[in-house]
């Protein structure tokens, strides 16, 4: 899995986001299909992004509370 690809498309999404603040819902399932590789492998390589700092992790305050990537400010 390349990172800086999958860094790319996340933040692709994001500045395309119309919610304020930016951020994204990642399906991971999704990404997994558009890179063909395994959905685990697009959490792992999301993990390391957050840990690099090149994203930062939250849960959306709107129902369903689900996990949410945002570009550090």
């Amino acid at each position: 899995m390349d990172k800086n690809l999958l860094f790319e498309r996340v933040k692709t999404a994001i500045h395309s986001s119309t919610k304020t603040p930016k951020y994204m819902a990642v399906s991971t399932v999704r990404l997994a299909s558009v890179f063909d590789v395994s959905p685990a492998e697009i959490e792992q390589g999301l993990n390391e992004l957050v840990q690099e700092g090149k994203l930062q992790r939250g849960t959306a305050e709107q129902r369903p509370s689900v996990t949410v990537y945002m570009l550090p400010a």
